[in-house]
C-alpha cells in the first residue's frame, strides 16, 4: 500500500515524477489503451509519495510530446483510494489478493520540467544534469 499517499487522500496537490517508459493495458471491451509510468513520485515539498505510478495516457500527457527516460514531469492530481487485486472467477486468489491502495487521479496542469535526470548503466545511480 502507498501509505504516504494515504496521508493526502482526497487532496489535490502538486506532484512531480520521473518518466520511465510507455506501456499498454487492456481497456473497456478489450481495447488497448496507452499508459505512462513514472517513478519517484514526489509532492510539492519533495517528499516521495510513491516509488512508481502508472497513468492512462491522457490528452495532457500526450501534449508533452515524446518523453525520454529520465524526463521530469510536474502535474496536479487528486489522491484517491482504489481496490486492487484479482476479481475474476478463479478459486485461487492467493497470488493477487484484493486490497485497498492509493492512486493519483485526474492529472491537470501537466508540464515537462527543464531539468533531466540521467540514468547511468552501472549501479543505476541518478545524476541531475
Amino acid at each position: 500500500m502507498r501509505d504516504k499517499l494515504k496521508e493526502r487522500e482526497l487532496q489535490r496537490i502538486l506532484f512531480s515524477g520521473t518518466f520511465v517508459r510507455y506501456g499498454t493495458k487492456r481497456g473497456w471491451k478489450g481495447r488497448t489503451e496507452q499508459t505512462i509510468l513514472f517513478e519517484d513520485v514526489k509532492d510539492g515539498q519533495g517528499i516521495v509519495r510513491a516509488d512508481h505510478l502508472w497513468f492512462t495516457m491522457t490528452k495532457g500527457f500526450a501534449a508533452l510530446g515524446e518523453l525520454n527516460e529520465g524526463d521530469v514531469v510536474r502535474f496536479k492530481a487528486r489522491v484517491r483510494e482504489y481496490v486492487k487485486g484479482y476479481m475474476g472467477r478463479s478459486d485461487d486468489e492467493s497470488e493477487h489478493p484484493i486490497e485497498l491502495d492509493y492512486k493519483l487521479s485526474n492529472p491537470t496542469d501537466i508540464e515537462k520540467v527543464e531539468k533531466k535526470v540521467v540514468r547511468l548503466p552501472k549501479g543505476q545511480t541518478l545524476l541531475e544534469v
